[in-house]
């Protein structure tokens, strides 16, 4: 029965959360987090900064930051004063004008849970990075791997347990349906397929999307409006994180 959960009659697959990410068994997990850990992780990694993900933001962050003398992230509202980013936090667009820092342990329950929950190939995809990181694991269906595109998804607030959200289903599709464009089409399960239609027919009205879907409007009314906007620049980036000894980073093509 794990094998129908699975998807893994089809050589490229989409999932949700943790469990979905480890059920997929696939050999390269692309984890999409769009508001806005792996999009933050794209930014950060971009301006040569190795990230190393937290699914916790307590004393084992600061342990984590110590062991590897990298830079704690703080909360979006700590990062900026006057005006002007102190401090490197989950917010894109912060660490897109901040000073950039060699190391940063990034929190994040989502991504990084995601990260810690599989044990092959772990690449960050976002809107920003979708055809970049279409194009790298192309590299690896055609090498006879296979390929889960997995939406992190947010959590409710009243028991802890996953919700879907949009701009991770709308990212996601992002990565899927160019790497259809490119020829390997049929080579996905029905809800690969799904997530890249979905995200063919919102692709002209992205930006509003995101703008207006839940964690959109979460970000917005908290004064992170700018985050939504970064997160929804659509192959901005060719940057392709790759977790490598525990830190994101973008190796040689």
């Amino acid at each position: 029965m794990s094998d129908v959960f699975s998807q893994g009659c089809h050589r490229v697959r989409l999932d949700w959360g943790p469990v979905g990410a480890a059920t997929a068994g696939a050999d390269v997990v692309v984890v999409v987090d769009v508001l806005s850990f792996s999009t933050a992780v794209t930014v950060a990694v971009g301006r040569g900064t190795r990230v190393i993900p937290s699914p916790w933001s307590d004393e084992r962050a600061r342990a984590l930051a110590a062991e590897h003398d990298a830079t704690l992230a703080v909360g979006r509202l700590e990062a900026a004063r006057d005006g002007t980013v102190v401090a490197p936090s989950l917010s894109p667009a912060g660490l897109l004008v901040g000073p950039p820092v060699p190391r940063l342990v990034l929190p994040s329950p989502n991504g990084s849970s995601i990260a810690a929950a599989v044990t092959g190939a772990v690449v960050v995809g976002c809107l920003r990075n979708a055809r970049a990181v279409a194009s790298h694991v192309a590299r690896a269906l055609a090498d006879g791997r296979s390929v889960a595109v997995v939406a992190a998804g947010e959590r409710w607030r009243a028991d802890g347990s996953l919700r879907p959200c949009l701009e991770d289903h709308l990212g996601a599709g992002a990565v899927l349906a160019h790497l259809r464009a490119a020829g390997h089409g049929d080579r996905f399960s029905p809800e690969a397929t799904a997530a890249a239609t979905l995200f063919d027919a919102s692709r002209a009205d992205l930006r509003r999307q995101l703008r207006e879907c839940v964690s959109g409007r979460e970000l917005t009314e908290a004064g992170f409006e700018d985050d939504v906007d970064v997160a929804a620049e659509l192959d901005a980036s060719t940057t392709v994180p790759v977790l490598v000894g525990g830190a994101f980073t973008d190796p040689p093509a």
